[in-house]
């Protein structure tokens, strides 16, 4: 990771009612690599008892916790007071982004609205957060990616079998487009990180580790469609691999 982005300053803002506590220790792992969480807030009606879980990972991971009475039924209060929360940090300018935890969709407008001030957004959520959201955000994370059992790493995730990803003919078609667009002209060959990058400007939720990989060398390298070249170390690049000829 970039020395600069360790040095952004992020604010990390959790709806306790859409996340669970046991992605927490691979959530802020993942947040250390866009920055430093200079304020960690949770949000929630802490008297009741379905939040019991949390209070544990609290006091252990520094997260400072924010009351929200249930005023109304039906009504989540928890909602409001997490944008209310978030509009009042924007307008401190003092991040560089803000990391929102929830799988609910109205978080939307605060994502997109915070990017308008030229901030990063980095949304954490299940699988049935909905697309609204996901899209909102610079970058989109599932966190059943983020290795919710301690002795289990998301590296050592189910990987799909070569055979299957080179089936799937969107994400074939996305890399070669990504390829494609970071070509130089007169060149073969994109830089991985480019490729990476733009793929994420169009697909925030797009993670190497949605496959079981890593990195996306390593899936690039699994799929078997593509060459690596690493004669440049910070800097690796990669091409579509060249039929062969017929012989003659």
């Amino acid at each position: 990771m970039a020395t600069n982005d360790s040095l952004k300053s992020l604010a990390v803002l959790i709806d306790a009612d859409n996340a669970t506590p046991d992605v927490i220790v691979g959530l802020l792992e993942e947040v250390a690599g866009y920055g430093t969480a200079n304020v960690k807030r949770i949000y929630g009606d802490w008297t009741t008892p379905n939040l019991g879980k949390w209070k544990a990972e609290l006091l252990k991971h520094s997260i400072q916790p924010i009351q929200q009475f249930r005023y109304t039924t039906g009504k989540n209060a928890t909602d409001s007071a997490m944008i209310i929360d978030a509009m009042d940090l924007l307008y401190t300018s003092r991040f560089s982004g803000f990391c929102i935890v929830s799988s609910d969709s109205d978080f939307t407008r605060l994502a997109s609205r915070i990017r308008e001030q030229g901030l990063s957004v980095y949304g954490f959520g299940e699988r049935k957060t909905p697309e609204p959201f996901v899209k909102a955000c610079d970058k989109f994370i599932y966190t059943d990616v983020l290795g919710q059992e301690p002795d289990k790493p998301s590296s050592q995730r189910t990987k799909v079998e070569a055979v299957d990803l080179r089936k799937d003919t969107k994400l074939v078609t996305l890399i070669d487009s990504a390829i494609k667009a970071r070509t130089p002209d007169g060149g073969d060959w994109a830089v991985l990180g480019a490729i990476g990058h733009h793929i994420s400007q169009q697909f925030p939720e797009f993670d190497s580790r949605n496959y079981g990989y890593a990195k996306l060398s390593g899936l690039l390298e699994a799929m078997g469609l593509y060459e690596i070249e690493r004669t440049d170390k910070q800097h690796p690049k990669v091409r579509r691999k060249k039929k062969a000829g017929k012989p003659k």
